[in-house]
């Protein structure tokens, strides 16, 4: 389990979109930096800091092979976050789903609530009147 501030080095890391494109091309596999940096229209350095970035956050690695400097993605770096995204996606699916059965059951005394009755006439006009 990652921790709090792991977590937010993940998010903040992902939250740009030169970074998140970064990953999915790391995705399909290790890549150099000089092949990372092509798609985008700013300068080696500035690619060099968004890399810097998802390696603090433990999304990639970078290693030195000869001349050239390799990147790959850290997989177990992204499992933490979709691990909290999982469970909070598990916490509100279980939340909305009493919601519903709350909202489907029995009405207190067996009426029919005014906003049921509503959509049940055809009727949706919130004062109980008709459309003219």
């Amino acid at each position: 389990m990652m921790t709090e501030d792991q977590l937010d080095a993940a998010f903040a890391a992902l939250a740009d979109p030169t970074r998140r494109a970064i990953v999915a091309r790391l995705a399909a596999g290790p890549a150099p930096v000089g092949e990372l940096a092509a798609p985008f229209e700013i300068s080696l350095p500035a690619v060099s800091r968004h890399l810097k970035v998802l390696e603090t956050a433990g999304l990639i690695t970078r290693e030195k092979d000869a001349q050239w400097r390799r990147c790959h993605l850290r997989p177990q770096g992204l499992a933490g976050a979709a691990e909290w995204i999982d469970s909070t996606r598990r916490f509100w699916e279980g939340r909305l789903d009493s919601l519903a059965r709350f909202l489907e059951g029995p009405k207190p005394n067996g009426k029919e609530t005014k906003h049921a009755a509503d959509a049940d006439s055809g009727n949706d006009d919130p004062e109980g009147g008709s459309r003219g």
